[in-house]
């Protein structure tokens, strides 16, 4: 013993004088003074094993995450990342902690705080908004379908979630993160930094350890984009696989919730308890059969073993920097057993048929939610909307309308330009794009750079992010999951695997697979700038 203590003493000095390099990523976000620093960074897993040893209390755990939205997203580094806290979080808390006490556990969810995204119904004494003055007003009749089940599984609602406002679906160029009501979200690695839209209070408000996990919205990048500026994993399913009812719409064609996480397995979790066919949304029909209540089970720390992937390079070149990451990441794939070839996604015009389709879908879908709400919707359709933001002090005062206003001209769904478009586009990226490229090259996934790492928020001039693969997974309707890479200058960059429609077993696999061998995940310490 007394041979060691020297060599003791010395890693004890070097601690001492270098302690950053002797704490875990989740110690340094643990000194800031925060209140339950024990929750930063908690798996899903984890605090389920807490409940069960009666370590903590349900009531305990929402009470706790509530004292951190105050402290570091309306005070502190004053994130905006919430609109509104569930005024009855604390009593739903309860009556779990009872059911608990009686043996009733609902599932892996139960006692599990989750935030909302304010374009997604609650039935409850909060609002959904989609961050428009126009709805500061509007109490949905019922809950969405993924409320719904949430409740069914026994999860928290917490809160709901700034957004880019009406997600990112009304400007010409506007800055990801405003809207009208919540103002603009911050980046928590870098507070002038931008957390990407739309789900930007999602993406920024689970980074931040403000809650376990979140739901997003994703027409194209919205679930995708956040989870890469916010340091997180986030999951667009296939289009069909989750409901869309009771979620104020952009398309009927691409839209999706998803989970958003700071771990995959937390984001299986979740997945799982959202899942099943919906009749209010028929786009759900299609996943009888091709869905799981159980996505854990394709988590397996090998996955990556025998998996051929490839690499799409038209997507590489944009930042010698975000390259040298994702080249990083093929190694860690090929390390666990994977193969990576190059490939390239074929060019064609699906981007604007896609925009067609949006403006198109957008009237369609917005009048009917709007419609839905009854004689005590604010505004009856997209017409009246304009008309409101045209006749506000705070809607117009940054950026334009152009989307609406454009959105407004077109016709019906009848209209032979809207079936052309979506024709073209679902052939130029199903089976032109993905499942050709992933046919003639036998792939099991295709992975890319999900985007650049957050530049800073600028309220004039808009958003300026480089580098995303969203697109082709977005358009086609197929699934698409992101994953931390590594961090330029302390910011964030993710890494995408997606690939053909329904294969979200798959993906988790080799995103899970990813994960173990990587370990990129650091929680964020609140700079003011870089």
């Amino acid at each position: 013993m007394k041979s060691t203590l020297p060599g003791t003493r010395i890693v004890l000095l070097i601690c001492l004088v270098l302690l950053v390099t002797c704490t875990t990523p989740s110690d340094k976000g643990k000194r800031t003074g925060f209140p339950a620093p024990w929750l930063e960074e908690i798996t899903i897993s984890q605090l389920q094993q807490d409940y069960a040893q009666g370590k903590y209390t349900i009531e305990k755990v929402i009470s706790n995450y509530l004292d951190r939205i105050e402290a570091i997203d309306k005070q502190g580094p004053g994130l905006n990342s919430i609109i509104i806290v569930n005024p009855d979080a604390l009593s739903i808390a309860r009556e779990l902690d009872e059911e608990m006490a009686a043996g009733k556990i609902r599932g892996p969810m139960h006692g599990i705080p989750v935030i909302i995204k304010d374009n997604i119904d609650t039935h409850d004494k909060m609002p959904n908004t989609a961050g428009s003055r126009a709805l500061l007003n509007s109490y949905p009749p019922a809950d969405s379908w993924i409320v719904k089940k949430l409740r069914e599984a026994g999860a928290v609602i917490l809160a709901k979630a700034n957004l880019s406002e009406w997600a990112n679906f009304r400007a010409s160029n506007s800055s990801s993160g405003w809207s009208g009501i919540g103002g603009q979200t911050k980046n928590p690695y870098v507070l002038d930094r931008n957390p990407c839209g739309s789900s930007s209070g999602s993406g920024a408000s689970v980074s931040a350890n403000l809650c376990m996990v979140a739901i997003g919205t994703e027409t194209n990048g919205s679930i995708l984009c956040p989870s890469n500026n916010n340091g997180i994993v986030g999951l667009k399913p296939t289009v069909g696989l989750l409901s869309r009812s009771g979620i104020i719409p952009i398309s009927f064609t691409q839209d999706t919730p998803g989970p958003m996480g700071r771990t995959v397995s937390d984001v299986a979790i979740c997945l799982g308890a959202l899942t099943g066919v919906d009749s209010l949304d028929s786009k759900t029909l299609l996943s009888a059969g091709r869905s799981y209540t159980d996505y854990t089970q394709f988590l397996r720390p090998d996955g990556l073993k025998g998996k051929r992937i490839g690499l799409l390079k038209d997507r590489l070149g944009s930042s010698p920097r975000i390259d040298t990451l994702i080249r990083q990441a093929v190694r860690h794939i090929e390390s666990k057993g994977g193969e990576v070839v190059e490939v390239e996604f074929p060019r064609g015009g699906w981007s604007n048929a896609s925009y067609q389709v949006l403006l198109y879908e957008f009237k369609d879908g917005i009048n009917k939610y709007l419609g839905s709400l009854g004689d005590n919707a604010p505004v009856k359709d997209l017409g009246e909307l304009i008309e409101f933001n045209r006749n506000d002090n705070i809607e117009l005062r940054y950026f334009d309308q152009a989307v609406f206003e454009a959105a407004q001209a077109m016709g019906d769904l009848d209209s032979e330009e809207y079936r052309n478009a979506l024709k073209t586009m679902h052939e130029a990226t199903r089976e032109n794009g993905i499942d050709r490229i992933m046919d003639e090259n036998r792939l099991d996934a295709i992975m890319a750079p999900t985007g650049g790492p957050a530049w800073k928020t600028d309220l004039i001039l808009g958003d300026r992010s480089s580098g995303g693969s969203s697109s082709y997974a977005a358009i086609s309707g197929y699934p698409n999951i992101t994953v931390p890479a590594g961090y330029i200058e302390g910011l964030p960059v993710g890494v995408s695997f997606f690939g053909r429609a329904w294969s979200e077993p798959v993906l988790l696999e080799i995103a899970y697979s990813y994960e173990q061998v990587s370990r990129n995940r650091k929680a964020p310490e609140f700079h003011a700038t870089d």
